[in-house]
């Protein structure tokens, strides 16, 4: 059991809610929803009960199908089944993976009405189309999302929690870290790249004393997964899913990164792939990001669809769904990724890194390109734009993303011109250890989580 954030959340909700609302939790397979939940069970409640919709009995369903009215009889039922008394107000009851039985997740309503126990449902494709579309949505749900280990979290799993210290204090006070702390965070950071935050992968990489090759199996066995769950859906658009899912890695190694749906297809339009797009964002297999016209605090007001970068939810599954096997082996890519020797593709893992860092951090970015008539091209591109709320009003922060230390920030330069009275604070994040340039905040990735 890996130490997660989200348990503050979840204590945080049974000392507010006190059995009012039920707490969905919803992320990709394999993040450790199930794991959490339980140990959460087992560290706060009297008794508990997980019912796992991969493999329940008949028994169980028969007693959601026929005392959903009589509820002494239904938790009669569940005790029984499971061996477990329930003590009121000092029991939780899990619905786990709970989209494989949605009409579990509509009686939520009556469970929480009747008040006696505490409720927590998890799952992947909750909302999903075809996991919602006969169902009533429980108003008695409070809903969170979970992702995978993010930086911080890596770091407590490698025990390493006294350098994020370090890394928390030189970013408040806007200095550099000593240069063997920076290498070693670096170090830190990079792991992280190839390895990513799915606690399987975290769990083999560090009982094998830290063995890339067994990660990336582990990996290749979740893709494989989402690979399954893709065969699943509905025939209407499931090519089109598995297309897009397939090509991330190629819209990410391109140099704009920025999906434009027209060349997806001839005849492609952004309503064509709606439905693709869609599912792998409600998914959680990947970080969808839109272009902002018009950036300014409500980002979202000024959201064109055109426009779309999609980005790996871990990037750890990208670096094993970008590289076969024989092409990491053949490039020793694990050993060139660690110590800073590949000379391609390293930018698309680095700015997926950020996105699943700041997505993590409650942000939703966004990014903005600016096409000049004039010259016929683009000469402004910003890879990600978040909000910071002040004393007076909120403003927009502009980050970009370079994976190189030789970079220009022309293109930040022209945004923060053209925008001036809109930007809190800009940043660069590179390699380096933190500088200041003017204006600009230039971080090293591993600052990202202080955002």
């Amino acid at each position: 059991m890996f130490k997660r954030k989200i348990y503050d959340k979840l204590l945080d909700w049974k000392k507010t809610c006190k059995g009012t609302k039920a707490l969905l939790i919803e992320g990709a397979r394999r993040i450790g929803k199930s794991t959490v939940v339980e140990e959460f069970g087992k560290n706060e409640y009297k008794s508990y009960i997980l019912i796992d919709f991969n493999k329940v009995s008949s028994v169980v369903i028969e007693a959601f199908e026929n005392y959903s009215e009589r509820l002494d009889n239904f938790f009669m039922v569940l005790s029984s089944e499971y061996n477990t008394p329930l003590y009121r107000r000092e029991s939780l009851i899990i619905f786990d993976e709970v989209q494989k039985y949605p009409h579990a997740r509509e009686l939520i309503k009556y469970f929480v009405a009747d008040g006696r126990y505490d409720y927590i449902e998890t799952g992947s494709l909750i909302s999903i189309k075809e996991n919602v579309k006969d169902i009533t949505i429980p108003s008695e749900e409070r809903k969170i999302r979970m992702y995978p280990m993010d930086f911080e979290e890596f770091c407590w799993a490698l025990g390493n929690e006294q350098i994020l210290e370090v890394i928390r204090l030189c970013y408040e006070k806007k200095e550099s870290l000593p240069k063997g702390l920076h290498n070693s965070a670096m170090l830190l950071f990079r792991q992280y790249l190839l390895v990513g935050g799915m606690p399987k992968s975290i769990d083999v990489f560090i009982s094998q004393d830290k063995d890339f090759g067994a990660s990336d199996v582990e990996k290749r066995d979740i893709l494989n997964l989402y690979r399954e769950d893709i065969r699943k859906i509905g025939k209407n658009y499931q090519a089109k899913v598995q297309a897009t899912f397939d090509q991330i890695p190629a819209f990410l190694s391109k140099h704009e990164k920025r999906i434009i749906f027209s060349r997806l297809d001839s005849n492609a339009r952004a309503d064509t792939y709606e439905d693709s797009f869609f599912w792998l964002a409600d998914s959680m297999i990947c970080n969808q990001c839109f272009n902002c016209s018009d950036p300014n605090v409500g980002l979202a007001m000024n959201e064109d669809r055109t426009f779309i970068k999609c980005y790996m939810g871990d990037t750890g599954l990208l670096v094993s769904h970008a590289f076969s096997e024989n092409d990491i082996t053949e490039t020793n890519l694990y050993r060139n990724i660690l110590f800073d020797k590949l000379s391609i593709n390293e930018g698309m893992l680095y700015e997926n890194a950020i996105m699943q860092m700041l997505t993590a951090n409650g942000h939703r970015p966004y990014f903005y390109t600016n096409y000049n008539e004039y010259k016929h091209r683009n000469d402004i591109e910003i890879d990600f734009i978040i909000t910071e709320g002040g004393k007076v009003r909120e403003k927009i922060i502009p980050i970009e993303v370079k994976s190189s230390s030789n970079y220009s920030t022309v293109s930040l330069e022209r945004f923060m011109s053209k925008f001036k009275s809109r930007i809190s604070s800009a940043y660069v994040i590179h390699p380096r250890n933190l500088l200041l340039k003017e204006d600009i905040v230039c971080i090293p990735p591993y600052m990202t989580f202080c955002l």
